[in-house]
């Protein structure tokens, strides 16, 4: 069973999951990187390009899922290099230091809880956060055209995909996309037929959705929300 809330830490969700005995899980792309707790370790999720899946029955898990672009500066570590990736923190910070903050989460009466004040103790000592790179973020989740979003914060194409690169892990072309899917998805949750959601998620038609869930989720956009088109 899945469970989230907002954060103490601005933009973050705290989350924890036990999985089904059976079946597999299906982890969607959305941009974020993830601070995780499992089986008493501490690991980095890094941005996925498709759908990342997990084995069932394996205990629980809690993370804390950061705002796009926000995690690098937290781990010292640029995106890309942890693209479509699942890394233990040891192999980030020295593994003396991940030693005493994995013994302080696992002493926490909740794991959850002990993650994000692990996060919040982190964001205290590092810079904050570049705030060019959520207003790109806001512009792509609404639809503005990566060529607009480069032009209205007064970047290049090739300055705009470096920095991409670096918070997000990868173009700001793969992170538009991958953000439509967010806004078909929760259309279509909604109950939004199908030729309508992508319209309004801003896919040429019903067909191009189709093969972006495809591609990114890894399953029909009908199996994925458990009913027909």
């Amino acid at each position: 069973m899945y469970a989230e809330r907002a954060s103490r830490l601005a933009g973050a969700v705290v989350w924890t999951n036990t999985p089904e005995p059976s079946g597999v899980g299906r982890v969607l792309p959305d941009g974020c990187m993830d601070l995780l707790w499992h089986d008493g370790r501490l690991l980095v999720a890094g941005p996925d390009t498709r759908a990342h899946l997990t084995d069932g029955g394996d205990g629980p898990w809690s993370g804390v899922r950061f705002y796009p672009g926000t995690a690098p500066a937290l781990l010292g570590v640029p995106a890309h290099e942890l693209r479509d990736r699942r890394v233990e923190l040891a192999d980030l910070w020295p593994a003396a230091e991940v030693r005493r903050l994995t013994a302080r989460v696992n002493a926490a009466p909740d794991p959850a809880n002990g993650l994000e004040d692990l996060a919040l103790r982190r964001a205290a000592g590092t810079e904050p956060p570049d705030p060019l790179l959520r207003q790109v973020v806001s512009a792509l989740a609404a639809g503005r055209p990566v060529a607009a979003t480069a032009d209205e914060l007064g970047l290049g194409a090739r300055q705009l995909h470096r920095r991409a690169l670096a918070a997000f892990g990868y173009g700001p072309k793969t992170l538009a996309r991958i953000l439509r899917l967010r806004r078909a998805l929760a259309l279509a949750r909604d109950g939004m037929p199908f030729a309508d959601t992508a319209a309004r998620a801003g896919y040429a038609d019903q067909a191009h959705l189709a093969r972006d869930v495809r591609e990114l989720a890894g399953l029909p956009l009908g199996e994925l929300l458990g009913r027909g088109g």
